[in-house]
């Protein structure tokens, strides 16, 4: 693969993860409390119905069976953890957790495929989580154990589904495979969020808006981005762009909110930047190490 045009692909694919980086500062200043389900229903359902209204293809039907797998686990749940961590802690220690998405993807492709990962790309996921870890060092970050967990659950849902988005080959167009995923995904969201969230109360101005940017940019956008990136890069690679989303909001944070900003800080920005960059550097330098194993077809 050319490097430059795999430069490319990077670059574009880094925008998703830093669009979902400001989930976290959107949901807890601009919407109503406490209501994680109704929001992930809000980002997905509208999102997936306008692109499936665009495109206008329907999956042929030994694809369903996959679709649903993959809209279980890159949009159902992991929306609704990543709201529910969203809620309940600060955007930076909220993001922090998807540091282990790339050792997530390494550790799948070991057990499922007896795939050793590169060196350089083992060293620079680690680092990157050091990186995020001089992050969870920042004076007064609130602890929360739910939050936590949900934001671990979440970068595991996010692992799987990337990694098996990338083995099972669409055979519908980009836009039709990322609107089925949403409008499935919101589907399997809607039930949840009418029996567990409070009713919207009636939305001003201001909270219109914030659920209108998490759905057209953050998911329709977002996603779009996302899916044709792991179509072009290996799961590896794509994951590690995972940590832009972090960094994203706790420069947010710091930005808007004055949130504390250390020297201990800024050096996990620079680690977390060079890990990433790493990563992607180690996948030009191996690409029959990691694009081609990762790009094998499984059987139809």
């Amino acid at each position: 693969m050319n490097a430059s045009k795999t430069w490319i692909d990077s670059l574009i694919t880094a925008l998703a993860p830093a669009i979902w980086g400001s989930t976290y500062i959107v949901t807890t200043q601009l919407l109503p409390p406490d209501r994680p389900f109704t929001a992930a229903l809000l980002r997905t359902l509208p999102a997936g119905l306008l692109l499936i209204l665009f495109s206008r293809v329907l999956p042929p039907k030994a694809m369903w069976g996959r679709l649903l797998i993959l809209s279980a686990l890159n949009i159902g749940a992991f929306q609704a953890l990543l709201f529910i961590a969203a809620y309940r802690l600060p955007g930076g220690l909220a993001a922090v957790v998807g540091a282990t998405q790339p050792l997530i993807i390494m550790g799948l492709v070991w057990m499922l495929e007896r795939r050793q990962p590169a060196r350089l790309a083992l060293w620079a996921s680690l680092f990157g989580i050091l990186g995020m870890a001089a992050l969870l060092l920042a004076p007064g970050a609130k602890w929360d154990s739910i939050g936590m967990a949900a934001a671990l659950a979440g970068a595991i849902c996010m692992a799987l589904g990337t990694y098996l988005a990338r083995q099972w080959k669409s055979q519908i167009p980009l836009l039709a495979f990322t609107g089925w995923q949403l409008l499935l995904g919101g589907l399997l969201l809607l039930p949840v969020a009418l029996m567990l969230d409070a009713p919207l109360p009636v939305l001003n101005t201001t909270q219109i808006l914030g659920y209108a940017y998490l759905s057209i940019v953050g998911a329709l956008i977002a996603y779009v981005l996302w899916f044709r990136g792991i179509a072009r890069l290996s799961p590896v690679a794509a994951s590690s762009l995972g940590l832009l989303s972090p960094i994203t909001a706790v420069a947010l944070g710091w930005i808007l909110l004055g949130q504390n900003m250390t020297p201990l800080s800024l050096a996990g920005f620079v680690t977390v930047l060079a890990s990433v960059l790493a990563v992607q550097w180690s996948v030009l330098r191996q690409p029959m190490t990691l694009s081609s194993f990762f790009s094998k077809k499984s059987p139809a």
